[in-house]
């Protein structure tokens, strides 16, 4: 049993850290200007990186796979950028309280604001590349449907599980330090495992092993409104299921080690 007054604590640590909103911000905001410092494009060198990848891969894995240029672009695009973003926050959760050691060992800060701010640069980061999903959905399907303003809710539910995920992870990897590696190794397995270049359809009878993905879902309820599917009840039943989970979990491990962090960093 968890004592009240530390489930208490770690409420409040959520709460403050989440609140601390010109905190967090601030710090995310000056990290992505300091990382392109004297840089004249910016984060957008980002942009570029991705959109050429996507303009090389588009046509290449859509004849290896069969599929129309015209259907598959807008797919890979949209599919690879949310990806991107899901990925960078899985393994920089690894690092958001080893990075912070500073911070957490000089100044009295909520822990939760460490992870809210690897939330929001990764946010921002994928503002930036977010303008090739919009090339790409305009060239190629500029017939938008108002439905595809269900991608935003997506999007947070995405940045939302980030938080979790963010403690966990970091909690864990603050104590045992080839965590990290092993989680970096899982992402790039995760990657060619989920649909990200392929679409689900292509396994036929066997599509029930990608719905076992959850890192699927959490594409799906941004990629299937933004293509003009709606079908996708399952993915946000998934989605909702594993941040209320997520969440539960993270409270109960964070309680109990909270006050343990500052000691491994």
């Amino acid at each position: 049993m968890i004592p009240s007054r530390q489930l208490t604590l770690a409420v409040k640590d959520l709460k403050d850290g989440i609140a601390s909103r010109h905190i967090w911000s601030t710090l995310g905001w000056q990290e992505i200007k300091q990382r392109y410092r004297r840089s004249a494009l910016g984060p957008f060198w980002l942009t570029i990186s991705t959109g050429t990848l996507v303009a090389a891969m588009g046509p290449l894995y859509g004849r290896l796979f069969g599929q129309d240029t015209s259907s598959y672009l807008p797919f890979l695009a949209t599919g690879f950028v949310v990806w991107q973003l899901i990925a960078s926050m899985i393994n920089e959760s690894t690092q958001v309280f080893i990075g912070a050691e500073q911070f957490i060992k000089q100044i009295r800060l909520p822990l939760t604001v460490h992870v809210m701010r690897m939330v929001w640069r990764n946010a921002i980061v994928f503002a930036h590349n977010s303008v090739i999903v919009f090339l790409a959905l305009a060239f190629y399907l500029p017939q938008w449907e108002w439905s595809a303003l269900l991608a935003f809710p997506g999007l947070l539910a995405i940045l939302v599980n980030g938080i979790w995920a963010g403690i966990l992870l970091g909690l864990f990897c603050a104590r045992f330090r080839d965590i990290p590696q092993i989680v970096g190794s899982l992402v790039t397995v995760a990657f060619f495992l989920t649909p990200v270049l392929w679409k689900h359809e292509m396994l036929g009878r066997h599509q029930w092993a990608a719905q076992l993905n959850p890192l699927f879902h959490l594409l799906e309820v941004v990629r299937a409104p933004l293509l003009g599917t709606t079908s996708v009840a399952l993915s946000w039943v998934v989605v909702v299921g594993m941040t209320l989970v997520g969440f539960f979990v993270t409270l109960v491990v964070f309680a109990r080690f909270r006050g343990r962090i500052a000691y491994w960093v």
